[in-house]
């Protein structure tokens, strides 16, 4: 978990250096973990194990995901839709999608 893999991870790609934060994230014992945008630079395997493994922490901690791909949100509690800095809606996945037609808009692009 301390060893050095170069200068600031330059000699690691994008997703690598994200898997790598990952790893750590889930290996620590915390409570409450938090993914921001966890997911956006791996491709569509590894982003499904991830999740498989982030989705073995619900109902044993708090998970607070930020993403903009809204396939990463489908399993979550609550979803809190925001523009600006301001909440403009909540809801789970599919109460979003029935009610919210910006949220609507943004599943049928991603």
């Amino acid at each position: 978990m301390h060893s050095s893999v170069g200068e600031r991870g330059v000699q690691l790609s994008g997703g690598q250096r994200q898997r790598i934060g990952i790893a750590r994230t889930l290996y620590y014992e915390a409570e409450v973990l938090v993914f921001d945008e966890a997911t956006n630079a791996l491709d569509g395997i590894t982003e499904k194990n991830i999740m498989d493994a982030i989705n073995n922490f619900i109902g044993k901690k708090t998970i607070i995901i930020i993403a903009h791909r809204l396939k990463t949100l489908q399993k979550c509690d609550q979803i809190f839709m925001m523009d600006e800095g301001c909440i403009i809606d909540s809801g789970t996945f599919e109460y979003l999608l029935d009610n919210n037609n910006e949220f609507k808009k943004m599943s049928d692009h991603g």
